[in-house]
């Protein structure tokens, strides 16, 4: 005859004979497991490539009309961890202020000078 440990024994003493009567289900077996995962990673697979092909063309459109302005953004800004955060000012203007812990520019423009994009 098999043993039935104290604390299971306990357990279903305190819950009353309805928790004798009705088992908790058994687990699904490992393969139905598994095959259920499979077909979630399937799907979240063909959900993302759908998604991809969606938007390449406009992100495409968008890396080419923004492609001439981050060259000269990178030509500009020497390091980028030297530099707050963008601030768009009241009228509209967005600046990047330099830190004030930040070295100084090697060749720093003319003060109020412009910088043609």
């Amino acid at each position: 005859m098999m043993r039935v440990p104290a604390l299971i024994l306990a357990a279903t003493l305190a819950l009353g004979p309805a928790a004798a009567q009705d088992p908790a289900p058994a687990p699904a077996p490992d393969g139905d497991m598994r095959e259920g995962i499979d077909l979630l990673g399937e799907g979240m697979r063909l959900f993302f490539r759908g998604l991809g092909d969606e938007l390449e063309p406009a992100l495409r459109d968008l890396a080419e009309t923004m492609q001439p302005a981050m060259k000269k953004l990178l030509e500009i800004v020497d390091d980028f961890d030297a530099y707050d955060l963008p601030e768009r000012l009241p009228n509209g203007d967005i600046i990047i202020r330099r830190k004030p812990d930040a070295p100084p520019l090697e060749t720093a423009p003319e003060p109020g000078a412009e910088i043609e994009i």
